[in-house]
């Protein structure tokens, strides 16, 4: 690519993933709301609040590639999570049609399924059951891409990321963990099919107790290399396991399936 812009850039998993960049395009379009740093030799280091329409118009000008990490990426008051997952988003999609309609990889998440039960296996045809108010910005968000792309071609990957780190913190994340030289590797894939479509593709790794099957994502040739299980005599030393009522052991999302709905200031 010409110019690649990453989204969510001074967060967690964007900051794992923005030195990986320079062998995706010749340039790489930095952005966030928060502080970004300073910029290498081949980026282009732009703030941008998703929340304002004008200003991610001009971000996207000029780019042929769109990583969108950014948004709030975790539950949240709805306030917030409406601003950056659902406004933000929608700026993004009618930038995106302005100015030619470069591919985007959308991290979406495991929280779209989250009340699933973790001895359920499932694949993209499961019907949604979202684990709180950001799992619902992110269902939003993949049926809004799927509505670009049927009425006016716009090609995205929904990447609904299990848990992107360095290395598994729970046991749960034994089953989600995706490591980030196989997301790098399915950064590569998504960017570089002839055809992509708008499939929806699980962000996880080849772990032995993974509960997605990705069967139907095939075609983009993206094979998963590691595996979370190497991690898990360390994680059985560092805590103990779950009781089989908790939820870190009942529902693939998680703590998320308890967790409260943020109250509005």
């Amino acid at each position: 690519m010409k110019r690649l812009l990453i989204t969510g850039a001074a967060g967690g998993l964007g900051s794992a993933m923005r030195a990986r960049l320079v062998k995706h395009a010749e340039k790489v379009r930095v952005s966030d709301i928060a502080d970004l740093g300073a910029a290498a030799p081949h980026e282009e280091l732009v703030a941008c609040d998703l929340g304002d329409a004008s200003a991610v118009h001009r971000l996207v000008e000029g780019c042929d590639g769109i990583l969108h990490l950014g948004g709030i990426s975790i539950e949240d008051k709805f306030s917030k999570i409406i601003n950056a997952n659902i406004l933000g988003l929608h700026n993004l999609y009618e930038a995106a049609r302005a100015h030619g309609q470069p591919r985007i990889l959308f991290a979406s998440s495991n929280h779209t399924v989250g009340y699933y039960r973790q001895d359920e296996q499932i694949d993209v045809t499961a019907p949604m059951r979202p684990d709180g108010l950001y799992g619902v910005s992110k269902c939003f968000g993949e049926a809004l891409a799927r509505m670009y792309f049927e009425k006016f071609g716009q090609e995205t990957a929904l990447v609904r990321i299990g848990s992107c780190m360095e290395k598994p913190k729970n046991h749960r994340m034994l089953s989600t963990w995706m490591s980030y030289d196989d997301f790098d590797a399915l950064i590569a894939c998504v960017f570089r099919a002839p055809m992509l479509g708008c499939p929806i593709i699980w962000g996880v790794s080849d772990n032995d107790s993974r509960w997605w099957d990705n069967s139907h994502a095939a075609y983009l040739g993206w094979r998963p290399q590691d595996n979370a299980e190497r991690f898990r005599a360390e994680l059985d030393a560092a805590m103990p396991r779950p009781g089989p009522s908790e939820p870190l052991a009942l529902y693939q999302g998680g703590q998320f399936t308890q967790d409260p709905i943020f109250k509005e200031d």
